[in-house]
């Protein structure tokens, strides 16, 4: 439990630095110019959404949900926006590579900030409606009929939307641009390769296992099981959907941070924080300096005139 809380603690901070960056960079130094930008900037909330709501996931498991009934719904509905959306986005990005990289002619017609902005509100809203009986339904599982079978719809449907068809979009499109990458003898291209790989790789990494573990878990959710087999398969899961967790912490790097372009800005960033925190605590400490030479310059005045007074005494 230690370790966990430890782990949990270290995506808190990963995740929420890491996002937040990725937002304020978008916000202040780079303009959402293409569909990729808008899509990026769409997956670092929902990854900030989700590891700010990480804390108080861990803290209701630790104390068994004692902030309640409403918050374990909206927490546990929050990670489910979060991962819908998520989710979707990857793949957003990954189509939208395929028709800038493989379909390159039709790119001008088809990758348009209008296009991506509905894009994500659908997104959005789909995201919602799928999360929808996890909000509903998540205390109610032992006592309503339509309960119990929306407690195998729903990680189905996790399973269906939230990995495999990202993976199946992900896999042909990257294929495909790594095909065409390859035909190309270049330098930055065959670089790119090496990226598009470690994309699918570190998904892959991240979320097979838990989902592997969920999907065992939903074919023999009504089977009786043994104390020793049910205890493995609960740390199982534990350990895994921590990894799944580690993808929100890795998303600002592999899609945003990897950009020489993006680098560039954030290395802005911290020039602008330094500059700024320069120029507040400069002139506090001007004024504190001066101050105490004032007090100085006071009490040397005030003793010299004493001393005066009584050698003419």
């Amino acid at each position: 439990m230690f370790v966990g809380r430890y782990v949990h603690s270290i995506i808190f901070i990963l995740g929420f630095v890491g996002n937040s960056l990725v937002i304020v960079t978008y916000a202040f130094y780079k303009r959402t110019k293409s569909m990729t930008d808008v899509y990026l900037l769409n997956v670092a909330i929902a990854d900030l959404l989700f590891v700010v709501s990480l804390p108080l996931i861990v803290y209701n498991e630790m104390w068994s949900w004692s902030m309640g009934p409403v918050a374990c719904k909206l927490l546990r509905g929050s990670y489910s926006v979060n991962l819908y959306s998520g989710m979707l986005l990857l793949a957003c990005i990954s189509t939208d590579r395929y028709i800038a990289i493989v379909q390159a002619r039709r790119s001008f017609r088809l990758r348009t900030l209008p296009h991506s902005r509905l894009i994500c509100t659908v997104i959005w809203t789909f995201a919602f409606l799928l999360s929808f009986p996890t909000f509903y339904f998540y205390h109610r599982f032992e006592n309503d009929n339509t309960a119990l079978t929306t407690k195998v719809a729903v990680p189905s449907t996790q399973l269906a939307v939230g990995f495999f068809l990202p993976l199946l979009i992900m896999t042909v499109c990257y294929t495909a641009i790594i095909v065409k990458l390859l035909s190309v003898r270049n330098f930055q291209r065959h670089k790119a390769v090496r990226v598009v790989l470690a994309v699918v790789l570190v998904f892959v990494a991240c979320h097979l296992p838990y989902n592997i573990v969920l999907l065992y878990n939903t074919a023999i959710m009504f089977q009786q099981q043994k104390c020793e087999e049910s205890d493995s398969l609960k740390v199982a899961e534990t350990l895994t959907q921590t990894i799944a967790y580690l993808h929100c912490c890795l998303n600002p790097v592999l899609y945003a941070f990897v950009g020489v372009k993006f680098r560039n800005h954030f290395r802005r960033i911290f020039q602008d924080l330094w500059c700024l925190g320069k120029r507040y605590i400069a002139p506090r400490r001007f004024s504190r300096v001066t101050s105490e030479v004032y007090v100085s310059t006071r009490r040397s005045v005030d003793g010299s005139s004493d001393n005066g007074s009584s050698l003419t005494m």
